[in-house]
């Protein structure tokens, strides 16, 4: 395994799932998290789960779909921890619903956390590590961004406009020796995917989630992908056409449901 580049990490969405089992595979490996998430009390119990880790664990909560609150939570972690090496931003909600219950509103607010929130950490910390030519960025898309899928037309369109975000961010950032990551997880047992009525094909546990994810950030892949397994099959019916995609996905939903 490469040498860890990362000292300083302010984890957005570190709460719960897959940010909070992070967080803890951070501090274990002695590095100094600041979490950030809206609820307090979530926030306070990933604090005192890391207790006795090497790396300590404080936390900032926050709205991430408030830009100015974002900034100023940036600037209360780096209050904390002196300079970030490294930022991971992933807040995300997800409903599932399809064309007959199509709602504007719940679009909205997938849109709102999932993209703009994405945007707004990124906002928040990307001209400070632009300014001093250092720095570590990793955004959590998802698998659901390589093609549309049933029940996801909002998250999957959240995830794969980041997926597009961070390959068109990487050509900038490169430049200036900051290091950009894009996570693509599969199934991964969180609060979100309990959303879900039907089989997921090689759910994770969140916590070999996030030891993947920690070995995907110490190495220089662009893109970190966990189940590998399942992330080469969605990679696969990326590269079908229409005619041969749309029948597939009819079966295996059917048959997963």
């Amino acid at each position: 395994m490469a040498e860890r580049r990362f000292n300083k990490a302010w984890i957005v969405g570190g709460s719960t799932g897959i940010g909070r089992e992070l967080s803890l595979e951070l501090a274990r490996n002695g590095v100094d998290v600041v979490i950030s998430a809206r609820g307090e009390s979530a926030l306070a119990e990933v604090v005192s789960a890391g207790a006795a880790a090497p790396g300590t664990i404080q936390s900032v909560a926050v709205d991430v779909t408030d830009p100015a609150a974002t900034r100023a939570a940036y600037r209360d972690a780096t209050a904390m921890l002196g300079q970030i090496d490294l930022c991971v931003t992933c807040a995300a909600t997800y409903t599932p619903f399809g064309a007959r219950d199509f709602s504007v509103e719940t679009f909205q607010r997938i849109v709102d956390v999932n993209l703009m929130g994405t945007v707004h950490v990124l906002d928040a910390a990307m001209p400070d590590m632009i300014a001093r030519q250092s720095g570590h960025i990793a955004v959590v898309s998802s698998v659901a961004g390589y093609r549309g899928l049933p029940a996801a037309s909002a998250y999957g369109a959240t995830k794969a406009a980041l997926i597009n975000m961070c390959e068109s961010l990487k050509f900038d950032l490169d430049r200036v020796n900051v290091k950009l990551q894009l996570v693509d997880p599969g199934f991964v047992e969180t609060p979100l995917t309990a959303n879900n009525d039907f089989k997921m094909p090689f759910l994770m546990k969140a916590d070999a989630a996030a030891r993947a994810f920690y070995r995907g950030l110490m190495s220089d892949r662009f893109e970190i992908t966990f189940p590998k397994r399942f992330a080469w099959q969605m990679k696969f019916l990326r590269c079908l056409p229409y005619a041969a995609y749309f029948p597939l996905i009819r079966r295996s939903t059917k048959a997963l449901s």
